[in-house]
This record gives structure tokens, sequence and C-alpha cells, in this order.
């Protein structure tokens, strides 16, 4: 929340909170969504915040706010896979219909579902950070999904090489991966450089998923923003370059509690 709060003050508030009018009475309205940027903007000190006004029914404020949850940028890939999973067993959602009101590929809503299938140790490796989304869905399949993923961790693998073991555990018994410095250092450079992120980067990162539905890191190099697209397959590139040509323009505030609507 700090680190929110100290990029609100630099930036302003840069997606408006949503909000619905409350009962008959005026110039009263509920918060749907946005709840952390506004804490955030009273930590910072705002007097005022961008809102986006909507009519909705109970049921649909409550599945925008799941959705807007589950598509927060700090969220683990358990947590969204658990968004996912309660949108289809609260609210009947196909995965078809996740990845079309989330923006999201297909393969990545169904990739990330099956995160739930591993067992509760794996979960947690997940959760704290020490086993990623990519190497844990590599083990869901595998005859011993714990022991997997405790050697990919222990040995640093890359995903790729962690395919790679699942697709053939007794292969490497006799020659461990072998691990390079240079490629450790480069990974935890990453992992630090993702640490450092402003929320503005982050915001960007995930208004080019909801744009494209693929997954997109963007890293700064010499004060140039580089971005990466993480496809499933090649035949991905035609659809995120459908998908860039024929999306519709997104419109946000770059502002700021007193409520504003735009």
């Amino acid at each position: 929340m700090p680190r929110l709060a100290a990029s609100i003050r630099q930036h302003g508030v840069v997606q408006p909170l949503l909000v619905r009018p409350l009962g008959s009475g005026q110039n009263r309205f509920e918060l749907v969504a946005g709840e952390r940027r506004l804490r955030a903007a009273i930590l910072a000190g705002l007097s005022d915040v961008p809102v986006v006004l909507r009519d909705l029914n109970d049921r649909q404020s409550l599945e925008i706010a799941i959705i807007e949850n589950v598509q927060r940028a700090d969220l683990n890939a358990i947590e969204e896979a658990l968004g996912y999973q309660a949108l289809i067993d609260e609210h009947g959602y196909t995965q078809a219909d996740l990845a079309e009101i989330l923006a999201k590929s297909r393969s990545h809503v169904a990739n990330t579902l099956r995160l739930l299938k591993l067992p509760p140790e794996v979960r947690a490796m997940v959760e704290e950070g020490t086993l990623s989304a990519g190497a844990a869905r590599t083990v869901v399949t595998a005859d011993d999904p714990l022991a997997l993923a405790k050697r990919i961790t222990s040995e640093n693998l890359s995903v790729r090489e962690a395919e790679a073991l699942a697709r053939d555990p007794a292969a490497a018994e006799e020659a461990p991966f072998q691990k390079q410095s240079g490629r450790r250092r480069g990974r935890k450079s990453a992992e630090a450089a993702e640490e450092q992120k402003s929320e503005t980067i982050l915001a960007f990162e995930r208004r080019l998923r909801e744009a494209t539905g693929f997954d997109v890191s963007i890293q700064m190099s010499g004060g140039r923003p580089l971005l990466q697209f993480d496809l499933d397959r090649e035949a991905d590139l035609e659809g995120l370059l459908q998908r860039l040509e024929h999306h519709g323009g997104y419109t946000a505030a770059f502002s700021g509690p007193r409520l504003r609507s735009l």
C-alpha cells in the first residue's frame, strides 16, 4: 500500500474507481471496484479521485468486484486461479466466458485453473514465489509433483528445463542440469527489476493484457520500455496482431476523497 500511495502521490490515480448509486439518496454512492486505489489515495493525501458511475444491480456489482480482484497485478497465480474458480462456481461462467470478459486467451485461463490441481505443498511454493507459475504448470501431471517441484527450485531450472524434466524425469537422474552462474545472476536481476516496477508500469501491463488477451511484461532499459508478450504457441501471433489492429480505444484519467465522475 505505501508503494501504491507513493506512485499516486507522484502520478495521480491512473485508473478511475467504479461506483454505483446507493439507494434513492442524492450524492450517495457505493464503491464497486478500486478499494486499494482509494485507500492509497487517502494515504497519499488526495482530496478527490476520478470515478466512473454505473447503474449496477447487486449481482453485477459482485461480479465486477471479483473480476477486478483477479486482474490485480500483485496477485500470485494461485490467487488468480481461485478467483477464476469462484466466478465459475458462484456465477456459472465458462472458461470461454472468462477469457472474453477478462480479455485473456482461453489457454491462459485453462492453464491457470490447472494450478488448482497441484498438491497443497506445491501450491504454497507458488504462493510464496519460490516456484514460478510457468514451472508449476509443468508439474501438474507429474507422478510426483512435489518431488519435481523441489528439484526445479533446488537446481534453479528454467521453465524449458522443467518441461524437459517433466517429459523424461529419468533422463536427468544421473546428469543434473548444469547451473550457470551468469544465468542465475541474470534471473535474479530480472526478479529484482520486477519488484522495482512502478505502479504506473504495472497499470500499463494490466491494460495491455486487457487489450490483447496475453500476458505481457514491460522492462525499462536505458529509459526505454521494452515489451515482451508471453504466447503459448506460434499461432497466437496472428491473434495478437488482430487484437492490436482492431482493439477499440480505452479511456482512462491520469489525475489526482471527493469522488469526481468522468
